[in-house]
């Protein structure tokens, strides 16, 4: 039987089990996260394939999407902002006013991308069909979808059993604290998925998770009802991107085997088919500047997560600059090979 969404089977979702396959027609390719990281992927993978698609957190309250938010009351336009400029194809004029942030006044440090969106939504009926006319305009090739259209928090509890509401207050709290998150949930708790994007993950034949900020990025998604179960049912490859270096205020400390870990007791077991990992070695300059935001590369533990029955595949992923970040094109070709490897 399929499992239930609030009133509405999966299966009602319209999923098609037929598998897109290499040299048939284009693959259809899901990414799951927020932030830089899921941009990044996006901009590398769509150039590969016309059927991606891009499923994101809407629980950021910090930064000009956080005043666009308390003074709209809208969802959170930036991560969606990014997505959308990292699958558009437009003038270079045009991306640079997207871009664009105000340097002085009462839109200091405000995206003019952020603005354009929120006045995309109070011409809308709803924060994703403002999300769907955006990506009309700036000929967007694939689509953006936020995880949900509720309006959500995120919360995150301490392992000495302190919390803290709202996700621009993570890293400081947790700096305060001195100790790891326990963990996060949503409030309100149990928000409901989106309809089309519980469809394309079910019709994807790639669910890419990650890369981002383990609970601030990509745990979130998997906590909206209805993402978890999709994920499960797919037929799709699930391939979990793990970040290239822990995060200051986030996953100091962390292994490779605790992130699987953390995203497994949030979302679910036996959601990742492969782990994707970097092993190409980061200047020491670039380390040195980590080092002093109590940021290391992830030690892997790969024994351990292949143990839990996981594939692990690790390739050169970083760009060549002053960050230790995936490099979109190396990134999405380690995708496409690890995907037809399993397919020929």
């Amino acid at each position: 039987m399929a499992k239930i969404i609030g009133a509405q089977p999966l299966y009602d979702y319209g999923f098609d089990s037929k598998c897109c396959c290499s040299g048939q027609k284009a693959l259809k390719i899901v990414v799951i996260g927020g932030g830089h990281g899921q941009s990044t992927a996006l901009r590398g993978l769509k150039h590969y394939t016309p059927n991606l698609t891009g499923i994101v957190a809407v629980s950021d309250d910090g930064g000009g999407s956080g005043m666009l938010r308390e003074d709209l009351g809208i969802l959170p336009p930036g991560d969606i902002r990014n997505c959308i400029m990292a699958l558009s194809d437009t003038e270079p004029l045009l991306e640079k006013l997207m871009s664009y942030r105000f340097e002085s006044g009462t839109l200091l440090g405000q995206s003019f991308g952020n603005l354009f969106l929120a006045a995309m939504t109070e011409i809308s009926s709803s924060f994703d069909e403002a999300v769907l006319r955006m990506c009309q305009v700036l000929s967007v090739k694939g689509k953006v979808l936020p995880v949900t259209n509720e309006n959500i928090f995120l919360e995150a509890e301490f392992e000495n059993g302190k919390t803290t509401l709202g996700e621009s207050s993570i890293y400081l709290d947790k700096k305060i604290n001195g100790c790891r998150i326990r963990e996060v949930r949503l409030v309100p708790a149990h928000p409901q998925a989106l309809a089309e994007s519980v469809q394309e993950i079910l019709g994807a034949d790639i669910v890419l998770i990650g890369p981002g900020s383990l609970y601030t990025s990509i745990i979130p998604n998997f906590l909206v009802d209805g993402i978890t179960e999709a994920v499960s049912l797919t037929k799709a490859l699930r391939i979990f991107v793990m970040n290239v270096m822990t995060q200051d205020g986030e996953t100091e400390g962390y292994t490779g085997i605790d992130h699987i870990r953390a995203f497994c007791d949030h979302a679910a077991s036996g959601l990742i088919d492969v782990c994707l990992a970097n092993d190409a070695s980061i200047d020491e300059d670039v380390l040195a500047a980590y080092r002093k935001e109590d940021s290391e590369p992830i030690r892997l533990c790969r024994e351990e997560i292949e143990a839990l029955g996981i594939r692990v595949v690790e390739k050169p992923l970083i760009a060549h600059s002053r960050f230790a970040r995936h490099d979109p094109a190396k990134l999405a070709e380690a995708v496409i090979e690890i995907y037809e490897s399993m397919h020929t």
